[in-house]
């Protein structure tokens, strides 16, 4: 089934919902006024609906493939990484020192989840890159910068993140990755990385990693670590290639999805690298292009979700099975009340996650804008929010996908289960959802929760202007917000471990009080939106309330269940 990008949801979020306009009001942001907005969505669309989306059964189909220690890429995918690269579509947000188009993060997030839709496989390599190239831009030298970023951002060279190893995972501060100063402004990088997207391919001229490793006088754990850029062949200074560096891919990982992205186990055998950013400072940089990352891997659950609702909306309008209640009972299944259901709350999560990302993305951009701190902060509690709450999303509506199409959602060959072998790691990766939560209740709550309860005062005010024309509606949600409110006000008083107990929950809650929220303000844009946003207020969101309970439960009662218990 073809996939539609949904532009006239993107139109609605920024124009209605998000405060795009506050963005393109901007000296920064001037030139993404409504024209240009029109021609890049436009353009994305036609790119993601005719070239990208064909290419995602050959894919999963036909994986990527280690021959003598070459990566053999999918089918088509080197066509379709190169109509990509072409149309300018990795620079969107890229300076335009460097060749970039310097537009809003928030089109790049449209366009990104358009791009996931069509082929997640596939779009995971440019995403790589774009973290790459802001992690660039923000600590390199000028001397990389002037190497490194025209060839990212034009796509004749990629980028990867080279983070986990065997025995460091998410505790990166044990890496045991070494790097030695060659005497001559290089280092001689050594160890091994694992779960490496996009390590290499048959299709760009260089792969550009960026590795953590520690120097000789490092001290443990994080505080150590330095960031190198380390590439597949050491480019000379103005820019050509030179010698192959010593570093190989080892093997690539049998997956249970993805299977068009190769992810490898990398060797680095005193491989040349550079210095970026500070010694001793390469988390500090890392976490750039992990939050970007962060947001663009929630977009990716978002873009699952999109498209697994639209192949079961389809299937949905088509199958016809028992005796319906309209139609004079011969209508398709989606007449049914319980498929009804099932669709109506998938389209509601999939509006409520995307309003959440392009509301991060503003943010962001705001941030870039005005250099106010208050978006800085904003961007920085909704980051969390949006990854774990987007890949949640992704898995929940493409497993929800299956359901719709009953036994056929169980056959390889209808492709609904490919959603959610593909979806399932976006949970887990930039970060688990539980290690976001567990920032969102620590570090973005280290101002005493002051940037939350900013944006819970600016829900409740946004509610109250609701109240004469839903005043039901707005009921449900203004009570929605106060319990945040007072569960924000509990967890900044709890000890840090009682936080940890409960931030997965708190986490969820917030993030369908928020998604009540954004429906409430659409139903008030348009009323034709109303009956979606009962079901987001009436069907979604009141989950909040036990989720919001699990908060207050503490740590205690988790460890009173020993080990022994839980093998018993």
């Amino acid at each position: 089934m073809p996939y539609r990008a949904p532009l006239s949801e993107f139109r609605f979020l920024l124009d209605r919902i998000v405060g795009f306009d506050r963005v393109s009001a901007s000296a920064r942001f001037a030139e993404a006024g409504p024209e240009m907005v029109e021609a890049i969505l436009t353009e994305a669309a036609r790119l993601c609906e005719t070239v990208l989306a064909p290419l995602n059964r050959a894919g999963d189909k036909h994986p990527a493939r280690l021959e003598n220690g070459v990566v053999r890429t999918s089918p088509g995918f080197a066509a379709g990484y190169r109509a990509v690269a072409t149309g300018g579509w990795i620079g969107i947000s890229a300076s335009p020192n460097y060749g970039g188009l310097g537009l809003p993060i928030a089109l790049t997030t449209c366009v990104n989840e358009m791009m996931g839709s069509a082929c997640l496989a596939l779009q995971l390599n440019p995403l790589m890159t774009q973290g790459q190239i802001e992690a660039l831009e923000h600590h390199a030298s000028d001397e990389i910068k002037a190497i490194y970023l025209p060839k990212l951002i034009s796509g004749e060279w990629c980028g990867t993140m080279n983070l986990t190893e065997p025995l460091a995972g998410s505790d990166v501060g044990a890496l045991r990755a070494r790097a030695i100063d060659n005497g001559d402004g290089s280092f001689a990088v050594t160890g091994q990385k694992i779960y490496i997207s996009w390590a290499d391919n048959d299709f760009t001229e260089n792969v550009c990693h960026l590795v953590l490793a520690r120097l000789p006088d490092g001290g443990e754990g994080t505080r150590g670590i330095s960031l190198f850029m380390v590439p597949k062949v050491l480019p000379n200074a103005d820019g050509t290639l030179g010698a192959r560096n010593t570093l190989k891919v080892v093997s690539l990982e049998h997956k249970l999805g993805l299977h068009g992205s190769p992810t490898a186990v990398m060797q680095f055998d005193g491989a040349k690298g550079w210095l970026v950013g500070a010694p001793h400072k390469g988390m500090a940089a890392m976490f750039t292009m992990m939050n970007n990352a962060r947001l663009g891997v929630g977009v990716q659950g978002i873009s699952v979700a999109e498209a697994a609702f639209q192949q079961a909306l389809d299937f949905a309008l088509a199958r016809k099975q028992g005796k319906t209640p309209l139609a004079d009972g011969a209508g398709a299944i989606a007449d049914h009340a319980d498929v009804r259901r099932m669709l109506g709350v998938m389209k509601a999560q999939v509006f409520a996650a995307r309003a959440i990302a392009l509301s991060c993305a503003v943010a962001t951009d705001m941030a870039v804008a005005t250099g106010d701190a208050a978006w800085t902060a904003r961007a920085a509690l909704l980051t969390p929010i949006n990854k774990a709450f987007g890949t949640d999303t992704g898995c929940e509506v493409a497993h929800q996908g299956v359901q719709v199409h009953g036994g056929m959602g169980f056959i390889e060959e209808t492709g609904a289960a490919q959603f959610c072998r593909d979806v399932r790691v976006t949970a887990i990766y930039e970060g688990t959802n539980g290690i976001q939560a567990m920032d969102l209740v620590g570090r973005k709550m280290a101002d005493s929760g002051e940037a939350a309860f900013r944006l819970i005062d600016e829900m409740q005010a946004a509610t109250e202007t609701a109240r004469s024309a839903h005043p039901d509606l707005s009921r449900e949600v203004w009570n929605a917000i106060e319990a945040l409110r007072e569960a924000t006000e509990t967890l900044v008083a709890q000890p840090l471990n009682d936080r940890f107990a409960g931030a997965v929950p708190y986490q969820r809650a917030f993030a369908l009080i928020l998604g009540g929220h954004f429906h409430l303000q659409a139903a008030m844009a348009d009323s034709e939106r109303l009956p979606l946003a009962r079901i987001a207020v009436r069907r979604l969101m009141p989950d909040y309330a036990p989720l919001l309970d699990q908060l207050r439960e503490g740590a205690d009662s988790l460890y009173a269940l020993t080990p022994q218990a839980l093998g018993a």
